[in-house]
């Protein structure tokens, strides 16, 4: 039986321009998770290239690495410094009905 070679998915390779970038912060805001809103700003910041983020956000690129990491817990300063580099902006909005169809 053949082996089957399987590589790394990684979202980073996969965010290419501005709209995707923010179809996956707005999926991520969406499931109200801090630890997957925090991973999805480390993806997009891998993608747009980690150390020019951590300059842009006033952060050593190490521990903007340890802070968007699943164990790390960013403060909310850093998220928003982080959010500023990426040259997005969060934004709030009436939170849906619970039950609307």
């Amino acid at each position: 039986m053949a082996k089957t070679v399987t590589t790394r998915w990684d979202p980073a390779d996969h965010l290419k321009t501005e709209e995707d970038m923010v179809a996956y912060l707005e999926a991520a805001l969406e499931e109200a998770d801090p630890s997957l809103i925090a991973a999805a700003l480390g993806d997009i910041a891998r993608a747009k290239g980690m150390s020019q983020v951590a300059r842009d956000a006033g952060l050593g690129r190490e521990s903007l690495y340890k802070a968007l990491s699943p164990a790390g817990n960013p403060e909310f300063a850093t998220i928003l410094k982080v959010v500023a580099a990426l040259g997005l902006q969060l934004h709030a909005a009436p939170a849906a009905a619970r039950g609307a169809v």
